[in-house]
């Protein structure tokens, strides 16, 4: 997984920012659309950054675009 990406994720998740469109596509878990926005280095890296939210990220911030928009709408504690 690219540095950046990891970096992103880690900022949507700490400080509660929105992610680009590829990211957001894995964290509403739309595959295809994922696929489709990922640049060349995201989709060789796609298995790294899916097992990376799986264990990393909290279930409460992914899984379904309400969750997503759910997640960015809360207070940062």
């Amino acid at each position: 997984m690219k540095e950046e990406t990891k970096e992103e994720l880690d900022r949507y998740v700490s400080h509660k920012i929105r992610t680009g469109s590829f990211l957001q596509a894995v964290l509403e878990n739309n595959l295809m659309e994922a696929f489709a926005r990922a640049d060349d280095e995201n989709v060789v890296g796609m298995y790294d950054i899916v097992k990376y939210v799986y264990n990393n990220v909290p279930i409460a911030c992914y899984g379904s675009p309400a969750k997503v928009q759910a997640w960015l709408k809360q207070e940062i504690k």
